[in-house]
């Protein structure tokens, strides 16, 4: 449509999307895809749920916007209640928020304003990991390690300090091999010395590595290191979980992977609301919320903040889940999905199969034996994304991992997936990885 200025994608075009059911959506022409990526690891609860609809429009009747710096609204403050429940956050307090790059903006300047608050106004900086990804906005840009996107606005971004991510397919990490040497955590205390502990406010990490190194997962000692180190520093500590909250890894939230080590500040969105609405969410622990609000209060706001409508959508979203018990489903149909997987570690292109629950990623590499990627400007994990596409499936491409190239192909279908679905989604994939990279 000439009139739309869409994310521009060489030689792609795109099929009108028409209707949505479970784990399928269907175009104009009537053809049925698997969306086996939950369009970018979005949806959690499936298509085309009546009752998270109603939600919407039962609130949008009733009561569309007020501005949170004025009114309160009931379906905000039963998502905090309700959220607070679920969260890996101690005495967790919500911002609602209509996204994840918004999410991300504001723990990052609640980190730096509660150190203001407490007098520490050297604290400015936040070390993020290498690669990563946190959203498109400048601030969340900055704390992203992610170069394909960086590269046009690395003159407007603030400076950040980076540490190597954990990432054992790639790890060029002294000692690590078969065994993770944890250099990856301990290169945290090391990054908060050299720049001086008095200067750092926040470590800002996803639990499970999302699209700039696909369904990475640390090892089980990796955020107990990070806890320990950023107490001893007086540093917080930020779990993004945009793309592993809501049930996603098999958990409600992907940090309870590792149980006891419990976040300053936590952010969510993507699953959140499934999609049905833009939604995202900063839970906060309770010191840092009055410690802020006993300073002055925060100084920071978005127009669509602790909005009706999306509160609204996320408590139906969060009952679903609840009363379907998606969370356990997904722990049991991630497993079998990582078994249909792992079966594609014959193709010749495929290098690694890696994930938890139902967020899952296969790493494209020219040469299994020395990992080499294809370069760039192959754009390979774009044409299988086109090529699976064709053939019935949607599925979600990124990279970039290595220094600009790189290929990873994503699957996070919505937890109602059946297993008839997974084999079919897996064969597809399998079918478009041989088919374009024997051409």
């Amino acid at each position: 449509m000439p009139g739309v200025f869409y994310r521009q994608r060489p030689g792609w075009t795109f099929p009108r999307a028409v209707r949505g059911e479970g784990a399928f959506v269907w175009d104009e022409t009537g053809r049925r895809l698997i969306d086996a990526a939950g369009g970018a690891i979005v949806v959690g609860i499936g298509h085309g749920v009546r009752e998270v609809a109603d939600a919407i429009g039962d609130q949008a009747r009733q009561l569309a916007y007020v501005h949170g710096t004025e009114l309160t609204s009931e379906p905000v403050e039963q998502l905090a209640a309700a959220l607070a429940t679920r969260v890996p956050v101690d005495d967790a307090r919500l911002y609602l928020v209509a996204g994840g790059s918004e999410a991300t903006e504001t723990a990052i300047k609640l980190a730096r304003q509660y150190h203001v608050a407490r007098g520490e106004r050297g604290r400015h900086k936040v070390i993020a990991r290498w690669p990563s990804f946190h959203g498109s906005s400048i601030g969340a840009l900055a704390v992203s390690g992610r170069p394909s996107l960086r590269a046009d606005f690395d003159p407007m971004l603030p400076v950040t300090p980076f540490i190597p991510a954990p990432y054992p397919y790639r790890c060029r990490l002294p000692g690590c091999g078969a065994r993770c040497s944890l250099e990856c955590a301990e290169a945290l205390d090391a990054k908060i010395r050299e720049e001086g502990p008095d200067t750092v406010a926040a470590f800002i990490a996803e639990p499970v590595i999302g699209a700039s190194a696909g369904a990475v997962v640390p090892p089980p000692e990796y955020y107990g290191l990070v806890r320990e180190t950023c107490d001893r520093h007086g540093v917080l500590f930020i779990a993004d979980e945009v793309m592993t909250g809501m049930g996603r890894t098999g958990r409600w939230f992907g940090l309870e992977h590792w149980p006891g080590v419990r976040p300053d500040i936590l952010t969510t969105g993507k699953g959140l609301t499934s999609g049905y609405v833009p939604g995202g969410a900063v839970m906060a622990g309770g010191r840092i919320v009055e410690t802020v609000n006993a300073g002055g209060g925060f100084h920071h706001g978005f127009t669509y903040s602790h909005h009706p409508v999306v509160a609204a959508a996320g408590l139906a979203v969060m009952r679903y889940l609840e009363r379907h018990d998606l969370v356990a489903r997904a722990a049991v149909m991630g497993e079998h999905l990582m078994v249909r997987l792992r079966g594609l570690a014959d193709l010749p292109a495929v290098g690694d199969v890696r994930g938890i629950g139902l967020m899952a990623a296969v790493e494209i590499v020219r040469d299994p034996a020395s990992r080499e990627p294809y370069p760039a400007s192959a754009r390979m994990a774009q044409k299988i994304q086109a090529e699976a596409l064709k053939r019935g499936a949607i599925v979600y491409a990124s990279g970039g991992q290595v220094n600009g190239a790189g290929d990873l192909i994503m699957l996070g279908p919505p937890l109602v997936i059946e297993r008839e679905q997974v084999d079919e989604a897996v064969q597809i994939l399998g079918d478009a990885i041989a088919a374009v990279t024997r051409a």
